[in-house]
């Protein structure tokens, strides 16, 4: 391999494959190095259980991939096949009924009852305004908006969503369950700003242009951008897990696809102490526990709406789901846990052998924690779903440790690399304009630890790529990211 490089990139996860495609599509030489032997990070596919269940390792349907800006500046959806099932999420409640959140706004208003107006109040203006929300949320909230109506109607609804007030144009419990559900993607306490607006902007993806499950699992995202690297000229070794930056290779510039603890171990001294204090103050969030199972039959869901749902949110009601993930905010298994669950082989046959079918679920437990929750997501499903055991033909089962163990970007088990709280949206991972480029010279941050956050969107490295081809290469022009 050539020694002659440009760039390197440390991490083929989602960030640091944007990062790279965009620095080779400036016409630099790239290389990209991986600690683990495939790449992809959380937007890889294996299997986990029996031979031909093909498993999501982390993230399963990906609501931004229509939306994110460097998803559509890369042509994804040219890219990379899609199924986008006519419901994003169904949410069901005891007794056999369920929120059903439809492509379709007014569908979906329609099965709300004595809500459906209220709900769609809510939503209608961030529904007409999906790639704008995209836009206002997809960079550092510290620039101002380009769309100041659309931020001002965010910002209100989740103000209200994220308060006090957050029950006051409800009467009925299937409406706000549905977006306390979708709020609880984000691992925070429940009511709060930040978990209201992450809420808030899925939802309006689901209802504008749905939750996308790429056909073959997640791993087809990741090997799309491998492949637009390597067709112009970038390399990536994997199995090489880099713990210096004297180890790399001579570069202008280097990304890292890291949290900020792993910056500091890998650059050592040449952080500069107020930027070490300043990382050092990064708080990293709850953990997910995850089970992947693989099943004779579909879930047997009682109400047969959520059979066609690519996600499901299990938890019950508002107050039920309020209270489990405050429990885990509080250092405390819940009893009663809240479930996020996807079913892509009812949408993707290649998924499984003929005729079965495999389930993805996580719930949320206290950074670190050792617990193995495969029983207690059984059971919750099982409230929902009678007769979900009986399907169960094998199943992988994770704790929050193992996930930490198995993506050293995830510490304590925190998909989010770093808890997505009001001020850490505004501070992430430092506070700036510019949150990608650190003060070591050529050095910049790539990772969801960055801003915009989580979420399969690349816009961590595609803004990092950006930041530094003005400062290193003096390239203010975006690169070409369309397939050609």
């Amino acid at each position: 391999m050539s020694d002659r490089v440009d760039a390197v990139v440390v991490g083929s996860g989602p960030n640091g494959l944007a990062a790279a495609v965009t620095l080779a599509r400036a016409g630099l030489q790239v290389r990209v190095y991986e600690r683990a032997d495939g790449i992809g990070g959380g937007a890889s596919t294996r299997e986990l259980t029996l031979p031909g269940f093909r498993h999501d390792v982390c993230s399963a349907v990906h609501p931004l991939a229509f939306e994110s800006r460097f998803f559509r500046e890369f042509g994804l959806a040219s890219r990379v096949r899609f199924a986008v099932p006519e419901i994003s999420y169904a949410h069901p409640l005891d007794g056999g009924r369920a929120g059903i959140a439809y492509r379709d706004l007014d569908r979906t208003r329609e099965g709300l009852g004595g809500d459906g107006v209220a709900y769609a109040r809510l939503m209608a203006p961030l529904v007409e305004r999906a790639s704008a929300v995209a836009s206002f949320t997809g960079g550092s909230l510290l620039r101002l908006p380009a769309d100041p109506l659309t931020a001002s109607l965010f910002g209100a609804r989740a103000i209200e969503q994220g308060s006090a007030a957050w029950n006051l144009r409800f009467r009925q419990d299937a409406a706000p369950a549905m977006i306390t559900g979708v709020s609880a993607h984000s691992i925070l306490p429940q009511p709060s700003l930040a978990a209201a607006g992450a809420g808030l902007a899925l939802a309006a993806y689901g209802h504008a242009r749905g939750w996308p499950l790429p056909i073959g699992g997640s791993q087809a995202i990741a090997d799309a951008m491998a492949d637009d690297l390597r067709a112009h000229g970038g390399k990536i070794v994997t199995g090489h897990e880099v713990v210096s930056l004297a180890e790399l290779p001579a570069a202008r510039v280097v990304l890292l696809d890291v949290t900020p603890a792993a910056l500091i171990r890998i650059a050592g001294d040449a952080v500069p102490a107020a930027y070490r204090r300043a990382l050092a103050r990064f708080r990293y969030g709850d953990g997910v526990a995850k089970v992947d199972f693989a099943l004779s039959d579909p879930v047997p869901w009682a109400n047969p709406a959520v059979r066609e749902a690519g996600t499901v949110h299990l938890g019950g009601t508002r107050a039920e789901i309020a209270a489990s993930e405050n429990a885990v905010g509080a250092g405390r298994l819940s009893e009663n846990p809240y479930v996020l669950a996807a079913q892509p082989s009812l949408f993707d046959a290649a998924r499984a052998p003929a005729g079965e079918h495999t389930l993805w679920a996580y719930t949320h437990v206290p950074a670190g924690s050792p617990a193995d929750r495969e029983e207690a997501i059984v059971r919750q499903i099982e409230r929902f779903a009678p007769g979900f055991r009986d399907t169960i033909l094998a199943s992988r089962s994770r704790s929050a440790v193992e996930v930490a163990r198995d993506n050293p970007n995830y510490p304590g088990g925190d998909i989010s690399a770093g808890a997505p709280t009001m001020a850490q949206l505004l501070r992430r991972p430092t506070l700036g304009p510019d949150p990608w480029r650190t003060p070591i010279p050529g050095v910049y941050l790539c990772s969801a630890s960055t801003s915009p956050g989580p979420g399969v969107h690349g816009l961590g490295g595609w803004w990092a790529a950006l930041s530094a081809l003005r400062h290193e290469f003096g390239t203010r022009a975006l690169p070409d990211l369309s397939p050609r």
